[in-house]
């Protein structure tokens, strides 16, 4: 089972406004794959590897190169793929490596063995909530690249790619892979809001006064759930476009939407940005949410509405029986008295691929109808 690519094209090779899409090498890389083309499409995986820019596409690469050696029976070159996936580049899913057929011709190989025990010892190691590190350098960094820029306005985009994306965490290179996307999109962004931006500096250094309410929220899901794992969280400042998501490598948090509080200026924000701008006192409650999805990774891939509303519910619901807040309340009380309502529509869908009229919608928020029903 190949791993799934998020596509990026480094923003180095082909300036800043490059998008996230599938370079050559992977898109011939896959059709190989599929193709059984083992040999040819293992060449191709090491091709896109040596020329991604993320740690969390080489890791993805060099993984996927192995195995289509190991199915082309050229198991050192699998093992060597392999070791640079793991220890070079932080590949860690224990629990796919496994249950991968790809690779069942290397599991009698030494460094095989070497590499499982590697990985479980990384898995056990998620099994304690304090064992969780909150990352905050990416906030610091940001805010020594913010501060240059505002004084050399016509480089931003050199300036945030040296100071803050150049030395991005684990957590703030999968987030820009899945949600910023382009340095140039993000400080489009930034020129959109400069008073909000000059606002929230101090609210977004105060996540270390949070740590010991997410913690709490770990331990409770310890409680009910003895099998759960606990990673890292990364918290950055983002394009708005995502208060939460995670990756392998932990939670994901975009500060910049969790910050509110009352001396935090809206006129820049719109319609969606000011209903979902979270009070500074609610980032564990959103953490709480990511801590959910991140057990859920390993379900089956459905994109029927039912299924990602399902998701979304049981990260909802668990997350307050943790934590003691929903997220969504704003939904909530927006559905009192229009549940029947709400339920008609949705069921007219929920079995289609249309999660995007309910989830993640934020572009069909109006005063009279919020999005994210879903």
């Amino acid at each position: 089972m190949k791993q799934l690519h998020v596509f990026l094209v480094s923003g180095i090779l082909l300036g800043f406004h490059t998008q996230s899409q599938p370079t050559a090498p992977l898109k011939n890389a896959d059709s190989c794959y599929k193709a059984k083309a083992y040999g040819k499409a293992a060449i191709l995986y090491v091709v896109a590897a040596e020329n991604s820019r993320w740690n969390s596409e080489k890791k993805n690469d060099y993984y996927n190169a192995a195995c289509c050696f190991a199915l082309s029976n050229q198991k050192d070159r699998a093992i060597n793929s392999l070791h640079k996936s793991v220890y070079d580049y932080g590949y860690s899913n224990y629990d796919n490596l496994k249950a991968d057929s790809d690779l069942v011709a290397l599991h009698n190989e030494e460094e095989w063995v070497a590499i499982s025990d590697y990985l479980l010892k990384y898995k056990n190691s998620l099994s304690e909530p304090r064992n969780a590190k909150l990352v905050t350098s990416d906030i610091h960094n940001f805010w020594e690249a913010y501060d240059s820029a505002q004084k050399n306005t016509i480089n931003q985009e050199t300036i945030f790619e040296r100071y803050y994306f150049n030395n991005a965490s684990p957590g703030l290179q999968d987030y820009f892979v899945l949600k910023i996307k382009s340095v140039r999109s993000f400080v489009k962004n930034l020129d959109s809001k400069p008073k909000f931006y000059r606002a929230i500096r101090f609210n977004t250094l105060a996540i270390d006064t949070m740590k010991e309410n997410i913690y709490r929220s770990f331990e409770k899901l310890k409680a009910l759930y003895a099998d759960a794992t606990f990673p890292n969280i990364y918290f950055m400042i983002g394009r708005w476009n995502s208060a939460g998501t995670t990756s392998d490598n932990g939670l994901l948090i975009g500060v910049d939407q969790i910050v509110k509080s009352p001396e935090i200026p809206l006129d820049e924000l719109n319609l969606w940005e000011r209903n979902n701008f979270q009070e500074k006192d609610k980032l564990p409650v959103i953490v709480a949410h990511e801590l959910i999805h991140f057990e859920q990774s390993g379900l089956p891939q459905d994109s029927t509405l039912l299924a990602n509303a399902i998701v979304e519910g049981m990260a909802d619901f668990l997350g307050e029986m943790i934590c003691g807040k929903n997220p969504n309340q704003r939904l909530q009380e927006f559905a009192k008295g229009k549940r029947k309502q709400i339920w008609e529509e949705f069921k007219k869908e929920m079995y289609l691929d249309r999660s995007g009229n309910w989830i993640a919608n934020a572009n069909q928020e109006t005063a009279e109808r919020p999005a994210d029903l879903g």
